[in-house]
């Protein structure tokens, strides 16, 4: 009797996240272009000091730093979230973290699925934070119930992607004979719709309430808004977009510039007039455009503990109130010098990171032996003895206000409507059908693993000893 034989979720991710890219580079050519300068940017990094190998987990590669890393998508329903949960842990990637972009004035809120084993983030790291919009947040009354009605009665997912969803949470596991179709299936819900599913009057009303209201509303699928490859110098790229035929935004979004980056750091080109057609009631058939899809890059650093994180949230908050960055740049230079004078605050060593608690560290057993008179269990005396080797854990998710950053950025000048903040995390998980991992647990759990890990080996060799 035959066997199936189940391709692994690191495998579908892979091939799936290439499908996307081949697929965003055709339509939208200007994303080719920003990989090819990140590639380019990466390089010289590397050749320029060692110093940014620092930041890097050891098994990476140029090659795996310059790959796309997250991708982003819009949901309309809790049923279409529920159902992506259950497409996306078909390629080994889950609900990480919690953002309610409501704060920043977007009307949605969102969760990041990834990989989470240090082995699948090896092997492919991509990422796709998703956002289900805030139907509650349209003051229009009349509008609110339309946008609702058009969303609730679309399918994005095809009966081949339910299908074979279905079957492989039934049998354990997607045979490998299957994953061309579902990769194939799940990427045309993805794509680009230049037909709108709505008329040109009812875009207009959308539009005004909100542009994102109107990119999700609008058309039958979630079309992938942008795709976002990482960098070891996100300044350069950010500089040198200009002469590539890319309007970048006006800032990077983020902490500023350091010798040992944190947390996350985000830019990218300002999004893409694209055509769109419009039926109406009669049939006739009017053109107009819309504006949502970008082009993204990031630059990662160490992943923060609580009191980091606070730390860089009230710096953040301090730079800002000194000068708030504006859409159009005028006011970049100052905003860049607020940001730096106030992380000053901040070490920029990883031994005081460290030794401040402010951010999570791997560790691991060098080789070397304790000197005599240094306890197992002192971890400071081990690690400055060449014993315990630590480094640092890249942060893996995302920043809510650098999220909301480049959303506005990309939404124009005029979006400037407030939400009231409501956090909405149980509402978004019974939606979901499954719980979010906290991401400060996940860092806290992986770093207490490693430590413990040196602890049980030293004691061992002492043992024997």
């Amino acid at each position: 009797m035959q066997r199936n034989v189940f391709a692994t979720s690191n495998d579908i991710r892979s091939a799936f996240s290439t499908a996307m890219s081949e697929m965003y580079r055709l339509e939208v050519p200007a994303y080719g272009t920003l990989m090819s300068l990140v590639a380019d940017v990466n390089r010289q990094a590397l050749v320029e000091g060692p110093g940014f190998l620092a930041t890097l987990d050891a098994a990476e590669s140029l090659d795996r730093i310059s790959q796309e890393r997250h991708g982003a998508i819009r949901l309309g329903t809790p049923r279409e979230l529920a159902m992506a949960r259950r497409v996306f842990a078909i390629m080994g990637m889950f609900p990480v973290g919690y953002y309610d972009l409501s704060e920043a004035g977007i009307p949605v809120h969102s969760t990041a699925f990834r990989p989470v084993s240090d082995l699948a983030l090896a092997i492919n790291p991509f990422r796709i934070f998703t956002s289900l919009l805030r139907l509650d947040l349209i003051e229009d009354e009349e509008l609110r119930q339309e946008a609702d009605r058009l969303v609730s009665t679309r399918d994005i997912f095809s009966s081949v992607v339910m299908s074979l969803v279905e079957k492989a949470e039934s049998q354990g596991g997607l045979e490998s004979g299957d994953v061309a179709i579902f990769v194939s299936e799940v990427l045309d819900t993805f794509r680009w719709h230049s037909e709108a599913s709505v008329d040109r009057e009812l875009y207009r009303r959308l539009h005004d309430a909100h542009r994102l209201i109107a990119d999700v509303v609008s058309f039958k699928g979630p079309h992938i808004n942008h795709l976002t490859p990482r960098t070891l110098d996100i300044d350069a790229v950010h500089g040198r977009m200009v002469e590539h035929g890319m309007i970048p935004k006006a800032v990077v979004e983020g902490p500023p510039r350091r010798n040992c980056p944190i947390l996350l750091r985000q830019t990218s080109f300002k999004a893409i007039e694209e055509s769109v057609s419009f039926r109406d009631a009669s049939g006739k058939v009017h053109h107009g455009s819309h504006t949502a899809r970008f082009g993204e890059i990031e630059q990662r650093g160490i992943a923060l503990t609580p009191k980091g994180r606070a730390l860089y949230d009230r710096l953040l908050t301090q730079a800002r109130l000194k000068v708030r960055p504006r859409t159009d740049g005028s006011n970049a230079q100052a905003y860049r010098e607020a940001l730096e004078t106030s992380f000053q605050a901040f070490p920029d060593n990883w031994d005081a990171i460290r030794k401040a608690r402010l951010g999570y560290f791997f560790y691991s057993l060098s080789g070397n032996t304790a000197p005599r008179g240094v306890a197992q269990g002192n971890i400071d005396a081990l690690i400055e003895s060449g014993v315990i080797h630590c480094e640092p854990i890249i942060y893996q998710d995302f920043l809510p206000i650098s999220a909301a950053g480049i959303f506005q950025s990309n939404l124009g000048d005029a979006d400037t409507q407030q939400f009231v903040a409501s956090p909405h995390q149980k509402v978004f998980e019974k939606a979901l059908g499954a719980r979010i991992l906290n991401e400060f647990d996940h860092y806290a759990g992986i770093e207490m693993a490693s430590l413990e890990h040196c602890l049980r080996l030293l004691e061992r060799k002492a043992s024997v000893a």
